[in-house]
């Protein structure tokens, strides 16, 4: 079901930026899109090499790595199982998992802290059962969003994504440096106190004078939102026609204008913003809006 599909690169206008360019891999599929996609393919690949039939993954109730994990599963003829963090409920992407065929397990917050153990008190027996850690954060997710880079046709001074787990940005950072690029990778936490994502990647490929983390734009922790951020994204989509999802993209965006703002990268330098997909993550916050 993975077949090569590489997502089109397009430049957006959005002053004062005369070369601002996304990379679309939201386009990539209506479910199991952008970053998740990317993630999945090599992790699915070791699934069937092991001949496991029973994926077994984790998240929160609007995770859309749940939901891409259901959808990729369901086109492969595989099973399914999600640990759902908290009390259960009901919502748009759960509906989504279960028509999937994903069976949801919801458990206490204390308990889903290790991961390892309940897969282990669930699953132990079933010689089908595949883990899959949450976000799909494993060695395999790498080389998936590393061909990103080798995607490109241009060069730029500046590449952008969002980052939770930092299993994207390891992948980017390795595509930057196997490909010999002088391009400056800007990694935007999402997390309160995300200089843990430096050590995250550093598990998967060298750190390099190409990374740089900016720290202040996670608007109060994972999922938190503030006034000013969905101002944002609703004025950012009106001018763009480009949907932005509150967790990370927002983020990415809004960070980019500041920067700008602050002199740190210039109006016409060649940027490419990576957008990881996740606008089902809308649902969870349509409150707000």
């Amino acid at each position: 079901m993975f077949e090569e599909i590489n997502s089109p690169v397009q430049k957006i206008g959005l002053a004062p930026f005369n070369n601002l360019f996304v990379k679309r891999d939201d386009l990539i599929d209506p479910y199991i899109s952008g970053n998740k996609w990317r993630k999945l393919k090599y992790i699915l690949a070791k699934a069937r090499e092991e001949n496991k039939t029973h994926l077994i993954t984790f998240g929160g109730a609007y995770s859309n790595h749940l939901v891409a994990t259901a959808a990729a599963a369901s086109r492969s003829g595989l099973k399914s199982t999600a640990f759902v963090r908290g009390e259960e409920v009901k919502n748009e992407m759960l509906l989504l998992c279960s028509l999937f065929g994903m069976k949801l397990i919801f458990v206490d917050r204390e308990s889903y802290k290790d991961k390892h153990k309940l897969f282990e008190r669930h699953f132990a027996n079933d010689k089908q059962a595949f883990f899959i850690d949450e976000g799909g954060a494993s060695p395999q997710a790498i080389p998936g969003c590393a061909e990103i880079i080798s995607e490109l046709t241009e060069t730029y001074d500046h590449i952008f994504c969002a980052a939770g787990t930092g299993t994207t940005a390891a992948g980017l950072l390795k595509g930057i440096q196997q490909h010999q690029l002088n391009t400056k990778l800007n990694i935007i936490p999402v997390l309160k106190g995300g200089s843990f994502i430096q050590d995250e990647i550093e598990k998967y490929t060298p750190l390099s004078d190409h990374l740089e983390l900016h720290l202040d734009y996670h608007f109060g922790g994972y999922a938190k939102t503030t006034p000013e951020l969905i101002e944002s994204i609703k004025i950012f989509t009106a001018k763009t026609g480009l949907l932005l999802d509150p967790v990370y993209t927002s983020k990415m965006f809004y960070a980019i204008v500041d920067l700008q703002k602050q002199g740190i990268i210039g109006k016409n330098d060649k940027i490419l913003a990576i957008h990881t997909g996740g606008l089902m993550g809308l649902f969870g916050m349509k409150d707000k809006f």
